[in-house]
């Protein structure tokens, strides 16, 4: 009886005594303006806050080496699981590491003047590489259309041979000589632009 009576006393005073240590000023515990009772008249469970971000851990910390108040005014024992850091901080970004600001611009190349008409090309250009071709100005009119036409669907857009080919050495499309020149011409234009 003795012992049952010893062990009881025992586990009250260590009970007693974290939450004292948890209530003691300059821990930053949530529970300090928590009232004693709820509005129903029960106490109120003693305690983390479960108000704000969760970034601690879900299970009641107990005092161990690694969580024990220090004794030094305003210091916190905190554990997060966000790899934020120890206090819940961002970490300091390394040096070199931030990404670089995009460069992505578009470079028109010159009017070309063909036999079947005028020919211009402009292009998108992210850092040194091409992400889209657009043929701004093709001959128009008769079987000029449908030249341009294959032309246009050979060369531009964000899959075409100048995004494929990463250059303006592209294969002449067949029947449409002079259209393939000269977008290839204004291509080359365009692309020693964006390099210059």
């Amino acid at each position: 009886m003795r012992r049952a009576l010893l062990a009881i006393t025992g586990l009250a005073a260590g009970t007693t005594a974290l939450v004292v240590l948890k209530g003691a000023p300059g821990t930053g515990q949530a529970t300090q303006g928590l009232p004693a009772t709820t509005p129903a008249g029960t106490p109120a469970r003693s305690g983390p806050a479960t108000t704000g971000p969760a970034t601690t851990d879900a299970t009641p910390q107990r005092a161990t080496a690694t969580n024990r108040p220090t004794g030094r005014p305003g210091a916190t024992p905190s554990r997060t699981r966000s790899g934020t850091g120890t206090r819940g901080t961002p970490p300091a970004p390394r040096a070199g590491s931030a990404a670089p600001p995009s460069t992505t611009r578009r470079v028109t190349g010159p009017v070309i003047s063909t036999e079947y008409g005028n020919v211009q090309v402009r292009i998108t250009v992210s850092g040194t590489r091409i992400v889209d071709a657009v043929a701004v100005e093709l001959p128009q009119g008769g079987q000029s259309d449908l030249r341009s036409a294959r032309v246009d669907d050979a060369y531009s857009g964000t899959s075409g041979a100048v995004v494929r080919q990463q250059s303006a050495l592209l294969d002449t499309v067949s029947q449409a000589t002079a259209t393939s020149d000269g977008y290839r011409r204004s291509l080359q234009a365009a692309l020693d632009r964006a390099r210059g």
